[in-house]
């Protein structure tokens, strides 16, 4: 099973995308039988690849969010510790 086959959402899979919705309708039967099973391996290959580039974006985004508030925890630790300074 697949995800929708979606152009907008699967960029890098379009053409294998289009490729494969051809098929189904080229060989409406044989789509049964193992007609376009070569382009439904391809197809899943591109989505683990999709699918491994997404997961690193995400990985580095969320590494940068976790610095930015590490270094905001550790300011409004210092901000209270000198409020607590003053008293």
């Amino acid at each position: 099973m697949h995800p929708p086959l979606t152009l907008h959402r699967h960029p890098m899979c379009a053409e294998i995308i289009e490729q494969f919705q051809k098929c189904h309708l080229d060989h409406p039967i044989g789509k049964f039988f193992g007609e376009c099973t070569e382009l439904k391996v391809k197809l899943d290959r591109c989505f683990r690849e999709e699918k491994a580039v997404k997961r690193k974006a995400n990985f580095e985004q969320s590494k940068k969010l976790k610095e930015r508030l590490q270094a905001l925890r550790k300011q409004a630790a210092e901000n209270a510790q000198l409020g607590k300074e003053h008293l």
